[in-house]
């Protein structure tokens, strides 16, 4: 890696979880600088603007999210419980998001959602793929039988997702994981009990 490349990686790593923290809009780049150990023209010689920097920032915490998610999915050693496995990973997302202070697509999802900016429609982007990656997990199980033919991919693929994002939500509101280990219990429940076949 070169060092203009390490640098900006440095920045992106840097200002992620403080970006993830504070939001895009109370982030001066002050606060940028002082937290990089760099002058505003280093920054600007990696970025052309804050929302660049931020957008790079929400990427590497989520594509982190991602491919750790992915990791403890390709576990399972079947469709059914790789999507078992789902519930699995959010179990302790708590403790393991804390690193990117707090859950960047609640975040940022929030924090840019009255913005007139790009970083609102990357988040709307990702939580798509996320969707499509549950769905694609149920219509694989069901491929294989593991999971009943009339169950409604997408429809649970949804409901996953807003009941993921509500414990993350609460779980973090109240400073308790709990919300976490009964949203994992819940998934797991409806996975055996409403889609097994």
């Amino acid at each position: 890696m070169l060092k203009s490349e390490k640098t900006r990686l440095h920045i992106i790593e840097t200002v992620a979880p403080i970006f993830n923290k504070k939001g895009y809009s109370a982030m001066s780049l002050s606060k940028i600088t002082q937290a990089a150990g760099l002058t505003k023209g280093a920054i600007y010689g990696h970025f052309e603007s804050k929302e660049e920097l931020a957008i790079e920032a929400f990427r590497y915490c989520i594509r982190t999210v991602l491919k750790d998610l992915n990791a403890h999915v390709a576990k399972g050693n079947t469709a059914l419980n790789r999507l078992i496995n789902v519930s699995g990973f959010y179990r302790n997302y708590y403790s393991y998001c804390k690193k990117f202070g707090g859950c960047p697509i609640l975040n940022i999802g929030v924090d840019s959602e009255y913005q007139q900016n790009s970083i609102s429609k990357l988040v709307r982007s990702y939580n798509e793929r996320i969707l499509e990656k549950f769905t694609n997990l149920i219509e694989l199980a069901k491929e294989t039988k593991e999971v009943k033919e009339e169950v409604d991919s997408a429809i649970y693929a949804k409901r996953f997702s807003y009941m993921i994002e509500g414990a993350v939500y609460m779980s973090h509101i109240m400073k308790d994981e709990s919300y976490l280990f009964d949203l994992a219990d819940v998934m797991k429940n409806m996975i055996n009990n409403e889609m097994k076949n």
